[in-house]
């Protein structure tokens, strides 16, 4: 936990800024985002962009899309049941 002076500064942790490669004289940006704030080396925020977050979101997807084609499908167990009993189920006729 960090605490804000009286100048308003912000001391880092050390644990966060090694994780994050965030060296002394690099620049961070600070972002609202609803009750938090988020805060962003300021390097990688400009050069991103919407097209490197696509980028991404597209890698994501094809991961995910190939998981699931490596993955069996999963076999159809029978309950003993059908959906539509569930409304009927345990009220007087």
């Amino acid at each position: 936990m960090s605490k804000v002076t009286s100048k308003l500064q912000v001391t880092l942790p050390k644990a966060v800024a090694e994780q994050y490669r965030i060296r002394p004289g690099d620049e961070i940006e600070f972002v609202p985002a609803g009750q938090v704030i988020r805060v962003i080396p300021f390097a990688r925020a400009r050069t991103g962009g919407s097209a490197a977050r696509l980028r991404l979101f597209d890698e994501a997807t094809a991961r995910q899309a190939r998981r699931q084609a490596e993955r069996p499908l999963a076999r159809r167990t029978e309950r003993g049941w059908t959906r539509e009993e569930l409304y009927t189920r345990g009220r007087a006729r």
